[in-house]
């Protein structure tokens, strides 16, 4: 009797040796007792009737990160398009995962990829391009309605990249140009318009002071010579002269300040002056006298 002890006791060792399981924190164990469905248990140490009496089936928790391959699209406003995206999901049911559906990350895969061609069908080129996150938040929704019944939680979903063809790539960098240069244009003409505003106020200022223009000739001049030119053309504007214009005229004796300063500008060399030119008189001819010492009139 003492010989069956030993083989006996070691093979219950055994046996509940091999029924234990240790499972991690984010992982959970669907345990099926003769085919049947019992509940989940874990994490940690779990125990499990012996001889193929209950087996388990793990199923892990964290947040898995999918990549949903390119899809070619035709938006609304007929644009082909090439679209992937990322998904993040996780198992919030290890017991509707296991039993519900036969692989939870195919099924969810082909659901991501039909919706994101859905989705992006029904969207316009332009929303697509300035409206990710609406689209990311509308893709997400519909595909956690849809993996709800199998145990999956969808977190997030981002839409990677956008391929444009390069026709529409050439097209928007066309209509990009042309918004910067309007822009340019529109700033160029705000500029021009505040310049004329303060070159009316100086000219009002120049106006009331005719020192000023003298002034502002004289900082053209130094500015001109700080540049080493060896020949410079500038012109000197008439009213420079005009005191000695009127100094001249008083001197000549004139009556007003405008004839004055016509009879000098005449004196100024290369001005032209015009002389009045006298109507013809009428001329009387006259008959040379005859010799009766008469003259006969015509």
């Amino acid at each position: 009797m003492i010989e069956w002890i030993a083989p006996l006791a070691g093979a219950a060792v055994l046996t509940i040796l091999t029924s234990l399981r240790v499972l991690r924190e984010y992982e959970r164990a669907v345990v099926f007792r003769l085919g049947r469905l019992t509940a989940a248990r874990g994490p940690g140490l779990i125990f499990l009737l012996p001889w193929g009496i209950e087996r388990m089936v793990r199923m892990p928790l964290r947040i898995v990160a999918m990549d949903v391959p390119p899809q070619d699209v035709i938006t609304r406003d007929n644009v082909s398009v090439k679209v992937n995206a990322v998904i993040y999901f996780r198992v919030s049911d290890p017991v509707k995962a296991t039993v519900v559906i036969q692989d939870y990350l195919f099924a969810t895969s082909q659901l991501a990829q039909t919706t994101l061609r859905s989705v992006v069908g029904q969207a316009e080129m332009d929303q697509l391009l300035a409206e990710r996150e609406h689209f990311n938040d509308i893709v997400r929704r519909i595909i956690d309605e849809g993996t709800d019944p199998w145990g999956i939680d969808v977190t997030a979903v981002e839409l990677k990249d956008i391929d444009l063809p390069q026709e529409m790539r050439r097209a928007m960098a066309r209509q990009a140009e042309a918004e910067r240069e309007r822009r340019a244009k529109v700033i160029n003409a705000e500029g021009e318009l505040q310049a004329s505003r303060m070159l009316t106020q100086a000219a009002k200022v120049i106006g009331e002071e005719p020192a000023a223009i003298q002034l502002r000739y004289l900082q053209t001049v130094a500015e001109i010579a700080t540049e080493n030119n060896s020949t410079t053309l500038f012109p000197i504007p008439i009213d420079l002269f005009r005191p000695f214009l009127e100094k001249a005229a008083a001197v000549l004796g004139g009556t007003t300040t405008a004839q004055p300063a016509a009879d000098a500008q005449k004196a100024l060399p290369g001005s032209r002056v015009e002389t009045p030119v006298s109507a013809p008189q009428p001329a009387e001819s006259v008959v040379p006298e005859r010799k009766s010492g008469k003259p006969e009139r015509a």
